[in-house]
């Protein structure tokens, strides 16, 4: 597809050196403007860098959607992932 909608990408920085990090996140960040893009991943150094909006996944349904520091702090999310009461 020459300009697709939506872009999924699924884990794109894994194994990747630092430089090779910073140059996915500011393509991804320069792509943001012309299609949607969702982004699968667990480095939060990475995600800290590109994200806009942040959903959290549990079980299979959303548990907390909002910015990085919501959800950093969202007392749900440290539970779930965190183990923390």
């Amino acid at each position: 597809m020459q300009k697709p909608q939506l872009l999924l990408v699924d884990e794109p920085v894994t194994g990747m050196t630092h430089g090779e990090i910073e140059r996915t996140a500011e393509l991804l960040t320069s792509l943001a403007g012309e299609q949607a893009i969702v982004v699968v991943e667990h480095d939060m150094e990475f995600v800290r860098q590109i994200a806009r909006k942040v959903t959290v996944l549990h079980q299979g349904s959303v548990l907390a959607e909002g910015s990085l520091a919501e959800i950093q702090n969202n007392r749900q999310v440290i539970d779930v992932y965190l183990g923390q009461s």
